[in-house]
Parts: C-alpha cells; sequence; structure tokens
C-alpha cells in the first residue's frame, strides 16, 4: 500500500504541475456543452430535454483529452521501466493512474456539470440523477481510458487510435447514465440505471487494471 500510494502521490504531483492539461479538458467540457444552444436554439423545452445526452457526450470527450498523457510521458522518459521495477505489479500501477486521472479530470467535470446543467435548462428533478449517474460512470471512463492508453501504448498514431478504442466501450456508460437522468425527467425511478453503471464499475474495477498491466509489460518488453 506504501508503493502504492507513492506511485499515487507521484503521478498527483506530476499533474499539477501540468494543470493546463486539466484546465484544458474542463474548459473543453464546458465551451463544447456552450455551443448546443447556439446549434439548436434557446428553447428551454428543447434544451432540458437533450441536457442530460449533452452534458454525458461532452464528459465523455472531455475525459479523453488527457489520456493521451497518463503513461505516454513515462513511457518516453523511462520513468515506467522504473515503476514497473519498483516491486509494485503492473494492475496496481494501472489502477493508481487511474484513480490519478479520475481526481484530476473526472472529478472537476462531475463539479461542472451541475452549473452547465443549469444552464442547459435541465428541470431540477433530473439534476440529482444526473450527478448520481456521472459519478459511477465518470470513474468508468477513466477506467476504460487507462486500459485505452496502456493498449495502443509506443503504437503509431496511438492518439489517433485511443478515442476509436474507447468510445465503443464506453457506449453503454453513456447509454445508462442519460437514461438514469430521463427516468428522473419523467417521474420514474433512475435507481435500476444507477445501479447498472455502480455494476459495471464494479466489473471493470479488477478487470480494467488486470487488462492495462498486461499492455504496460508488453510495451516496455
Amino acid at each position: 500500500m506504501t508503493a502504492f500510494a507513492a506511485v499515487l502521490s507521484r503521478d498527483l504531483r506530476l499533474t499539477l504541475r501540468h494543470g493546463a492539461d486539466t484546465l484544458a479538458a474542463l474548459l473543453f467540457f464546458v465551451l463544447t456543452a456552450a455551443l448546443f444552444p447556439l446549434a439548436i436554439g434557446p428553447a428551454p423545452e428543447t434544451l432540458g430535454r437533450m441536457a442530460p445526452g449533452i452534458v454525458w457526450v461532452c464528459a465523455l470527450l472531455a475525459a479523453l483529452l488527457p489520456l493521451d498523457r497518463l503513461f505516454g510521458a513515462d513511457f518516453e522518459d523511462g520513468s515506467l521501466d522504473q515503476l514497473l521495477l519498483s516491486g509494485l505489479s503492473p494492475a496496481a500501477i494501472a489502477l493508481a493512474k487511474a484513480i490519478a486521472h479520475w481526481l484530476v479530470t473526472g472529478l472537476p467535470l462531475l463539479i461542472a456539470a451541475a452549473p452547465l446543467a443549469l444552464m442547459l435548462r435541465m428541470p431540477d428533478v433530473a439534476m440529482l440523477a444526473l450527478l448520481a449517474g456521472l459519478l459511477p460512470g465518470t470513474m468508468l471512463l477513466s477506467l476504460l481510458g487507462t486500459a485505452g492508453a496502456a493498449l495502443v501504448l509506443g503504437a503509431r498514431r496511438g492518439g489517433v487510435l485511443l478515442p476509436l478504442l474507447v468510445l465503443p466501450l464506453a457506449a453503454p456508460v453513456l447509454i445508462f447514465g442519460v437514461a438514469a437522468a430521463d427516468a428522473a425527467s419523467g417521474d420514474l425511478s433512475p435507481r435500476p440505471h444507477v445501479l447498472l453503471l455502480a455494476a459495471l464499475l464494479a466489473a471493470a474495477l479488477p478487470l480494467c487494471p488486470l487488462a492495462a498491466g498486461a499492455a504496460l509489460r508488453s510495451a516496455v518488453e
């Protein structure tokens, strides 16, 4: 646990030194969502109906932005080799990277989602369901993104391959997250959809780090 905490702390410090990446993801999230009222019109009914989908799609795309640096910088300067020789398993290293990604990207997106949804005229009754879905959903996106970033590590045009790999895997997250907010808007319970997201998170928590760890081991050999 001490080695795991050290890797997590290291990644958080490095990310804070490059705070522009987090700021860029957050600004991308806000600005992309702000374009939708310009494209579809300012009608409150239309915006309110589409708000859950807009917030989720923008959050998904914004979460992809910092992923190319997740392992790339360590791979290029040799730090990844040192991490793998530290005695910590590759899966644990990948899990630490995923947690760091969520803390510096997923959590700010989650916090920014509420005022953004208000701007898009989302009904108040659906706000809590949106945030309840985004909590496990952003964690899932970090886990899936970590696995994808490890799989394309060292590949040509990895930055292009990464979204093509992660976006199809993230489709169920998007579907259930939007369905939870839509159910709340229709006076139905969002609980089944949030529980499905939690079940996906429970499945991804061991599987994604294991897949990422195997990919890391293969990339450095």
